[in-house]
């Protein structure tokens, strides 16, 4: 087994550390490369979707970004204890018809010991934007980590 740093316990600085390369991985928009931060065995709860271990993950972001063309995502460290994280986030993205979308949602992650995501629920609403409303183009450009 190869470690997935930062590693549980977290502390403010590991938590936002790892929510950064989170959001990095996310937008590669690569189903392979996303996956290999969750275990083998990782349950997720995406909306109304309950997936079970990588196979499914990378199925399910497959679709996912086969239909959110132009996929841009933002996450934010919300709240950390132990081997646990909360993040909240927005990503935007364009659908087949052009419709482009603000997709706001909250995270709840857990990590085993080796730093891979065990669980993964997520609670997501959409809201249709014009594309002069957009304000999330592509991936975040290279920034510190914010101090809070």
């Amino acid at each position: 087994m190869t470690d997935r740093p930062p590693l549980p316990p977290f502390t403010r600085e590991s938590a936002a550390r790892k929510v950064r390369a989170a959001e990095d991985a996310w937008n590669t928009r690569d189903p392979h490369k996303v996956a290999l931060a969750y275990s083998e065995d990782s349950v997720w709860r995406n909306r109304d979707t309950f997936l079970a271990g990588r196979a499914e993950i990378v199925e399910f972001l497959t679709a996912k970004w086969a239909r959110e063309r132009e996929y841009a995502l933002r996450k934010d460290l919300w709240a950390f204890d132990g081997n646990r994280i909360a993040v909240r986030f927005q990503y935007e993205s364009r659908d087949a018809d052009g419709q482009w979308w603000r997709s706001y949602g909250n995270e709840l992650w857990e990590f085993d010991e080796y730093g891979l995501m065990t669980r993964r629920e997520a609670s997501i609403n959409d809201v249709p934007i014009e594309a002069h409303e957009r304000r999330i183009l592509g991936p975040r450009k290279e920034e510190p980590l914010p101090v809070q």
